[in-house]
């Protein structure tokens, strides 16, 4: 029975496991493919040939092991990407770029399968269950050299191809729309060159926290006292608040202070100063009997 037990533990961690594997992966997009590969990216061999770019959407790290990559609909369990490889796994929002060459001995990240430049490419990517299509792609023919068939931007919908201009340029590993300048900044730098508005908001945004600060501490204050306040209340049996007024003791701040500082000096042992009073601490010192002189010869032997 216990043997049955743990054996049933042991199915549902591991379907649970898978569970979340699965909704992980489903987060992963074909982002940008390069056909024809003339003067474009390179490999780890030194060779130029066809990519297919992956995104994780997500920001969770994403595991493509057991994953599948295809470009034939009626095989989708044409390339298992293998499992065990560190580099299979995809950070928040970043990219990994598998090789069509057709040369799945180089490692991990080269396909078993190349793409045609003078047709249709359709490319998917199936779950580690090989049923479960979680994105794909129909690469349209006569795409130039060097040109990749992208999304607009990394994960969305647009798709639109890219490449032979400084300003839409392919984008192996990276993102798809690579943004050099911020306008925000442009723009605050044109309104306010000499910083007024910068100091003026920075000073607001302390003053303000400063007053937060005041008005949180003002309201536990408050709240403290009042629940102080009805604590002595409950102690001394009192019920009405004019009553209460009258019997219950308002200590100033001037007595909490005398005695804290009371309480200091005692615990510190320190005397007070007097103008008559000599006050004299007695000196303690060790006794040893090898310094007395009267354990000495007073009489020299003959």
């Amino acid at each position: 029975m216990n043997r049955k037990n743990i054996g049933v533990t042991i199915v549902l961690l591991m379907t649970c496991c898978m569970g979340t594997f699965a909704q992980g992966a489903k987060s992963v997009r074909i982002n940008e493919v390069l056909v024809t590969n003339q003067t474009n990216y390179q490999d780890d061999y030194g060779v130029q040939s066809a990519w297919i770019e992956l995104f994780n959407t997500s920001f969770g790290s994403v595991d493509l092991r057991s994953c599948y990559l295809t470009n034939d609909k009626n095989n989708p369990t044409k390339y298992p990407i293998p499992r065990r490889d560190v580099l299979t796994r995809i950070a928040p929002r970043q990219h990994a770029l598998f090789w069509a060459d057709g040369m799945p001995n180089r490692g991990t990240f080269h396909l078993n399968f190349t793409l045609d430049p003078n047709k249709e490419n359709w490319i998917g990517l199936y779950d580690a269950n090989g049923r479960t299509l979680i994105d794909s792609v129909t690469v349209p023919a006569g795409i130039p050299a060097d040109h990749s068939y992208a999304r607009e931007e990394d994960g969305s919908p647009k798709w639109v191809i890219k490449g032979g201009d400084s300003q839409n340029y392919v984008t192996p590993s990276t993102n798809n729309q690579t943004i050099d300048k911020n306008t925000k900044i442009d723009g605050f730098r044109k309104n306010d060159r000499h910083g007024v508005g910068m100091s003026i908001i920075a000073m607001g945004v302390v003053f303000i926290a400063l007053l937060l600060l005041f008005v949180a501490f003002w309201i536990i204050g408050s709240v403290s006292k009042k629940m102080s306040k009805r604590n002595m209340m409950r102690a001394s049996g009192i019920t009405d608040h004019d009553e209460a007024k009258e019997k219950l003791r308002k200590d100033s701040g001037e007595v909490f202070a005398a005695i804290a500082m009371a309480l200091h000096e005692y615990q510190e042992d320190a005397h007070d100063i007097e103008d008559t009073i000599l006050t004299i601490n007695k000196v303690k010192r060790n006794y040893s009997p090898w310094s007395s002189k009267i354990y000495t010869l007073r009489h020299l032997p003959h």
